[in-house]
């Protein structure tokens, strides 16, 4: 498709000086679902970095992170200055705004608009240490769907972990593998990386869903155990990739452990309900199964918006 040459709009295709701090959203949904994942040994590559607030650590992270197809990087919009330090520190990013609020939707905006055959989910606040990107890459093309990173493997760490975050995650850890028979040992980890011909399939939010008072679900840090959850539920093949979380660079953390860790919780019990909702439908014969995963056809995408 053809991108716009709307002078009011950057788009994709137009030139690395931008004339607005954004790229359009439906231009670049549109490119992204017009180049269809595949899978293979040498996958073009995109990170996804939520980011609010973080224009002092995306100016030391982005140049760290290795050679890859492309980084996108999805802002709150807080007027912190992040699309041009972005461009500023690792020229040809592309920069685009999430719908609403919440780190669950900039994930979601990111997902829909990425290029690649392959996404890397990767924190901004500089916790995610950028040379570990090639092993999630090959547990990948080694033949895993979902690369989970952790910090509780052999070869894993914290240096930014309180005492009290990592207990109330052994908890959430436990009942997560109860519930779903897996085999998580960090479920709140979200340095993560999965083909992207799995994106229609986790069912996350319409991004143009109307934002209300309360922050819709699966907007939120909840985001990661959703993704997880549903990883799991859909039988796919995981694998933990061992992960040394870095100190936080610069500023106050957006994670409420409270308030996060009740959502995570929630969230559990809500995919346990959904997955036993899908099971009883699917065998009094009202379930629709899911599209397959590795049909050549391009993804079909949920943006919730309306047709034309």
């Amino acid at each position: 498709m053809p991108a716009s040459k709307d002078s009011t709009a950057l788009t994709i295709m137009d030139s690395p000086s931008p004339v607005t701090d954004y790229e359009n959203l439906g231009d670049a949904f549109a490119f992204a679902a017009a180049h269809p994942p595949r899978r293979g040994p040498d996958p073009r590559v995109t990170v996804v970095v939520p980011a609010k607030n973080e224009a002092a650590n995306l100016r030391e992270i982005l140049p760290e992170l290795p050679p890859v197809h492309e980084v996108l990087v999805v802002d709150a919009d807080t007027g912190d200055g992040t699309p041009e330090v972005a461009r500023a520190a690792r020229p040809g990013v592309r920069v685009i705004k999430q719908t609403r609020r919440g780190k669950g939707n900039a994930l979601a905006c990111g997902f829909l608009a990425a290029s690649g055959d392959v996404i890397v989910m990767f924190d901004a606040d500089g916790s995610a240490d950028p040379a570990e990107i090639p092993r999630f890459v090959e547990a990948l093309t080694d033949g895993a769907d979902f690369a989970k990173g952790t910090r509780f493997a052999p070869g894993g760490g914290s240096h930014d972990i309180t005492h009290l975050r990592a207990a109330g995650n052994s908890g959430l850890n436990r009942l997560s593998n109860t519930l779903f028979s897996a085999g998580f040992t960090d479920l709140c980890y979200g340095y993560n990386a999965f083909w992207r011909d799995l994106v229609a399939l986790l069912n996350l939010p319409p991004v143009f869903a109307p934002a209300g008072e309360e922050m819709l679900w699966g907007d939120g840090f909840e985001i990661e155990t959703v993704i997880n959850c549903r990883m799991a539920a859909l039988g796919l093949w995981i694998t933990e990739v061992p992960s040394v979380e870095r100190a936080r660079l610069h500023g106050e953390t957006n994670l409420r452990t409270f308030s996060d860790g009740g959502r995570v919780l929630r969230t559990l019990v809500a995919e346990w309900q959904r997955v036993g909702r899908q099971r009883r439908s699917r065998r009094f014969g009202l379930f629709t199964p899911e599209p397959v995963v590795d049909t050549p056809a391009p993804l079909a995408l949920d943006t919730g918006a309306p047709e034309a």
